[in-house]
């Protein structure tokens, strides 16, 4: 008889106002503090849509000079992408943010989950938050890579 040494795995439930079974599900290992605005892990089945980098600006090129403006502009245009491919916000798995300044991110956590609501709703995949020294393009404060999978 062998014994698990490691935490157990609970498998939430689907994203409120989502009823199918294929939709991506949130892993959270039992007995884990809930994360907030974020999940652990995610497990889902269908046809990815992924994107590159993705900055903060506009149909013109205009890049705004405002952390939080960017951040905005870059989950809108996440959004775009998303249906482009015939994905929604429920459909994301996985969201990779690189900033310039990490206490710049802290420092407006509020006004960005706001941000985050408007646009994505209350649906958190699996996340990661990494700065960098900069990004191409200069200006650019935030770039953010997202994967989403639309179930089959």
């Amino acid at each position: 008889m062998s014994t698990q040494d490691g935490p157990t795995l609970a498998v939430l439930p689907v994203a409120k106002g989502e009823t199918s079974p294929a939709a991506p599900r949130v892993l959270q290992p039992s007995g884990w503090p809930a994360p907030k605005g974020y999940a652990n892990g995610m497990a889902a089945d269908g046809r990815l849509v992924v994107t590159g980098g993705v900055i903060g600006w506009d149909h013109l090129g205009h890049l705004p000079d405002d952390f939080v403006a960017q951040v905005r502009q870059t989950l809108s245009n996440i959004s775009a992408i998303l249906a482009e491919g015939g994905a929604r916000p429920e459909h994301l798995v996985r969201l990779t943010w690189y900033v310039v300044d990490m206490d710049e991110y802290l420092s407006n956590l509020k006004a960005l989950g706001q941000i985050y609501r408007d646009i994505f709703g209350a649906h958190y995949p699996a996340m990661a938050l990494v700065q960098v020294v900069r990004l191409v393009e200069k200006a650019a404060r935030v770039e953010i890579e997202a994967t989403a999978v639309v179930p089959r």
